[in-house]
């Protein structure tokens, strides 16, 4: 059952890898970064819609609505922009390993929230985890001599709040994946998300765009937010919060070839250096054991809660 798990969140890690291209495409083909953020929620709300329309599964308990709303706020609005202004500032290869603070925050949540063991094999992961990701973001401009001073900092903060906003997704998913399927959730999340956005958006979302530009923001809506998070939130459903989060890593390596692929963007040694660390903690996080068994979810019947 666990196998099945990991699959289901490796392919997430998959589909999530195209966030960072595909918006650094829709960005070279005239799309305002926040712009590209509100299409990439708009059209993946549009893809939960007519799943949760055609399952029926579109009830929501009043007593949740502040939560779910919540969610929209910072789990969406929050995490697609300040990634997407990250991908502009920094890349989208430092842009995905920045994300990856997220386990940190999630280790944590998990700890203080759900109750999850902080077991040793955890905190090894965790440590290797941050030191891949301090490699990539900060190597570079050290060892070049640089200093701090040229780290470009308003892109590793959106960074780092990108991952913190991330976070939320494990435990939120923890505490609700139990009352609701997948599409309810982000049925009610999505279009919050979306108003949050819509103030930020100078020109609108409707102005005129090459056919590229469309194709490009509907990838990104349908791989990306419909097609990633539903199968990611599968995988949420068998494995433990900690354990989901730092095997979704893989998602910056991938990205990082993706990018390098694409845009010609590619890591210097510590950067590669803290790739392979973050390939490391994965590994130590599949190998290793959970400290207890972690509470397998049920999985909501499509009909909703």
């Amino acid at each position: 059952m666990q196998v099945r798990g990991y699959l289901f969140v490796l392919c997430a890690a998959a589909l999530w890898a195209f966030i960072g291209p595909l918006s650094k495409q829709a960005i070279a083909l005239g799309v305002a970064p926040l712009e590209a953020a509100f299409w990439r929620s708009a059209i993946g709300w549009t893809l939960f819609a007519a799943h949760a329309l055609g399952t029926r599964s579109w009830r929501l308990a009043p007593r949740d609505a502040p939560a779910v709303a919540a969610f929209g706020v910072f789990g969406v609005a929050t995490l697609f922009g300040a990634y997407i202004l990250a991908v502009h500032f920094v890349g989208a290869a430092l842009a995905s390993v920045l994300l990856y603070t997220a386990p940190a925050w999630v280790a944590l949540l998990a700890w203080i929230i759900l109750g999850e063991t902080m077991t040793a094999n955890k905190i090894l992961a965790l440590s290797m985890t941050l030191a891949g990701v301090a490699c990539v973001s900060l190597g570079p401009s050290l060892l070049s001599g640089q200093g701090l001073e040229a780290v470009n900092l308003p892109g590793v903060l959106l960074g780092l709040l990108s991952g913190l906003s991330y976070a939320t997704y494990y435990i939120f998913g923890k505490r609700y994946l139990i009352r609701y399927a997948t599409p309810t959730l982000f049925l009610y999340a999505l279009p919050v998300g979306c108003l949050c956005l819509l103030p930020f958006l100078s020109k609108g979302p409707f102005g005129p765009k090459p056919w590229q530009a469309w194709l490009t923001l509907f990838a990104l809506g349908l791989c990306t937010t419909y097609g990633a998070y539903s199968v990611y939130y599968a995988g949420l459903r068998i494995l433990s919060a900690t354990r989901t989060s730092i095997v979704a890593t893989l998602e910056p390596v991938l990205a990082a070839a993706l990018a390098y692929a694409w845009w010609g963007e590619r890591f210097d040694l510590a950067g590669y250096a803290g790739s392979a660390l973050i390939l490391a903690a994965v590994l130590c996080t599949i190998l290793g054991g959970d400290g207890r068994k972690a509470a397998r979810l049920e999985p909501a019947t499509e009909a909703g809660a």
